[in-house]
């Protein structure tokens, strides 16, 4: 416990704040079409990067910067580009019917896999600093640390996921799809301007 709890809570900490991932999976989870998909790819990501980073690949990132800037640059015309669809969406409430706002489960997957996969915060975040803080724990701790961080990343993703249900009411009028997708369009581009200006 003494080291699986810390896990968990510097895990929670760092996915809890709004971003473009916890974004899509609100939506994806308003939608109720591919959430299983989305949910066990956002959580079973953050175990990959997690072990990555208690292995080691923390100290390639840090000795290769250009990666990482390459990926800030490919995330953030990412980022745009979602945003873009966003507003796009909400110019036509009429649209966004829930079953149809999300699309295939290869363009969700696509998306969810870019917009997890394509943030450089998720280098520095999950890789370089809870690798690092795992790593602190000891041969042993460092797994139990690493096994918190992942049980964390579940516990949030299918929170937000399934628990969405619950404001399935509230989106059931198109008017507050077009507000969701405002919102998340300007919340990408702001993620997108701190990826190119940080």
């Amino acid at each position: 416990m003494t080291s699986l709890l810390p896990g968990f809570l510097t895990m929670a900490s760092l996915i809890v704040a709004i971003g473009a991932q916890n974004a899509y999976v609100l939506r994806i989870g308003l939608t109720r079409r591919h959430v299983g998909l989305v949910v066990a790819v956002c959580a079973l990501s953050d175990a990959v990067l997690v072990v990555a980073g208690v292995l080691g690949v923390g100290r390639l990132v840090t000795a290769h910067p250009a990666l990482l800037i390459w990926v800030r640059w490919v995330g953030a015309a990412y980022l745009v580009g979602f945003g873009i669809t966003c507003l796009w969406r909400a110019r036509r409430p009429s649209t966004l019917v829930a079953s149809a706002a999300v699309g295939t489960r290869g363009s969700v997957l696509a998306t969810v896999l870019a917009l997890t996969w394509l943030n450089p915060h998720v280098y520095l975040d999950t890789v370089l600093l809870v690798g690092s803080l795992a790593n602190q724990h000891g041969p042993t701790g460092r797994w139990w640390f690493t096994a918190g961080a992942a049980l964390a990343s579940c516990v949030w993703f299918a929170g937000l996921g399934y628990g969405a249900r619950v404001l399935a009411p509230l989106f059931a009028r198109p008017g507050t799809w077009r507000v969701l997708d405002v919102v998340i369009g300007l919340v990408m581009f702001v993620i997108a301007a701190a990826l190119l200006l940080g």
